[in-house]
């Protein structure tokens, strides 16, 4: 074990008794925990430039009161017990703010999970050592600040047959997460910038914006999308939005309404930030074409993720920029330098040419589909006009308006009693929260544990 110890000569208490009283202090605070290893007595007596008689007096002491033992040929060992101690904590039991302990049994409708289960591991760690064969000690070397060329082209690919997106390779960046992309694009633009933000929107997306010192203006959103009137009255530099599925109410912006914005854009030398955060999971409808297919005047940022088609925690995302803020844009990310490893990049590099990203998309678009259908069902047939459906057409999760006596809090406080997680709508909201309305996500649940969990919140709410 690797351990810094200070002894003060100057002090009247002997060096042992100080080596002594350092280690029952760190047991006693959780830092020593059962178990681990002590340093060796010439170890540490040259580490402190002292002798080991005096390690070996420290280690008798803590000995004879029972915190710590010798094994021959092995060394000495934390070996107590917390009964025998009853101020002795471990690491967590005494911190200041200790995480919650998760309940397990809970059926989480949880909007950021995706079915993990499915994904094909097997797939992806072939793709990882070819990676590794091919590549080799190329690997160790720092990748392109912008991301790699091959995945970057990829992806122009892609989103030029799946999304009509119009980019070169040196327009992309990969990021490890949009939070990431979002800060990058921030620093492109003068602190105090105004910016508007879709009301409701994403809480995350909004706070980075006012962490960066930006003037979050909240713009109104209605059936057909951002309202092209409060923009025009407010005047904001940029405007973030979510046509494609609108977080979180679901929408998807009418084509009359992008060609507005584009058109608000370019009068306003005002630039649009499209976040295509789900773009490959719609159920009901041919997909509209991105806002940055229809941009005649490099006014759209385009954003998407993978964390919806593979996995989230692979924290792989990618930003497109128009030309006018390519040099200032390639700027500020040399200063990040690339936050994804060249390995990742590689390995799903190599995931899409084998066609295997497709595949898994194609499965899990049908998956979600069903998993979605059985939702529907299952509200519809255990709550009837006690609730309004919205944004059920596209991406994946909905939002629920319950017809109920209980607020927000109540539904929510109510469906944990029956052994639910369900999530608040209120929090997208800027001004105006609805009164009772929850949010379900669908993905990362099972089907048979979706019938159960709405059945659970029949219970629950009483209707």
């Amino acid at each position: 074990m690797d351990i810094t110890i200070f002894l003060n000569r100057g002090m009247d208490a002997p060096l042992y008794q100080q080596l002594y009283q350092f280690f029952k202090e760190n047991i006693h605070k959780g830092r020593i925990q059962k178990g681990m290893k002590l340093p060796s007595k010439r170890g540490l007596a040259c580490q402190l430039s002292i002798s080991q008689t005096t390690v070996e007096r420290a280690y008798e002491q803590l000995a004879a009161e029972g915190y710590i033992v010798s094994k021959p040929r092995s060394g000495w060992f934390a070996d107590y017990e917390d009964s025998d101690f009853p101020d002795i904590h471990t690491v967590g039991r005494g911190s200041i703010n200790p995480e919650p302990k998760e309940n397990k049994r809970l059926i989480d409708f949880h909007y950021g999970n995706v079915d993990s289960a499915r994904f094909p591991f097997s797939s992806w760690r072939k793709c990882m050592v070819n990676v590794l064969d091919q590549f080799g000690p190329e690997l160790y070397h720092p990748g392109h600040v912008l991301g790699e060329l091959e995945l970057r082209t990829l992806i122009a690919e892609h989103l030029y047959h799946s999304r009509g997106v119009h980019c070169l390779p040196e327009q992309v960046i990969i990021g490890a997460g949009n939070p990431v992309l979002m800060q990058i694009l921030c620093k492109m633009f003068a602190p105090g910038s105004s910016i508007g933000f879709e009301d409701p929107g994403y809480p995350r997306t909004r706070k980075i914006f006012e962490l960066n010192t930006m003037k979050v203006l909240p713009i109104p959103v209605d059936e057909e999308g951002i309202c092209i009137e409060k923009l025009q009255e407010d005047q904001p530099s940029l405007v973030y939005v979510t046509p494609s599925h609108q977080f979180p109410l679901g929408t998807v912006m009418t084509m009359n309404r992008r060609i507005q914005l584009l058109k608000w854009a370019a009068e306003n030398e005002s630039y649009i930030i499209e976040d295509d955060y789900e773009g490959e999971f719609r159920y009901s409808s041919l997909p509209v074409p991105s806002l940055q297919g229809l941009d005649q005047h490099s006014s759209v940022i385009y954003m998407g993720t993978f964390s919806k088609s593979l996995l989230p925690s692979l924290r792989i995302s990618y930003m497109i920029l128009p030309r006018p803020l390519l040099e200032k844009g390639r700027e500020i990310t040399s200063l990040y330098k690339q936050t994804v490893s060249c390995h990742s990049q590689l390995t799903l590099t190599e995931f899409i040419k084998c066609g295997e990203w497709q595949r898994h998309t194609n499965k899990m678009r049908k998956l979600y589909q069903r998993k979605r259908g059985i939702l529907l069902e299952a509200i519809q047939s255990e709550f009837g006009r006690n609730v309004k459906i919205r944004g059920e057409n596209s991406g994946l999760h909905l939002l629920l308006d319950v017809y109920s006596a209980y607020l927000e809090t109540e539904l929510i406080e109510k469906a944990v009693e029956h052994g639910v997680n369900i999530y608040p709508a209120s929090h997208f909201y800027k001004t105006q929260p609805p009164p009772s309305t929850i949010f379900l996500g669908f993905t990362g649940i099972s089907e048979e544990l979706i019938r159960e969990g709405i059945g659970k919140l029949k219970a629950a709410w009483g209707l």
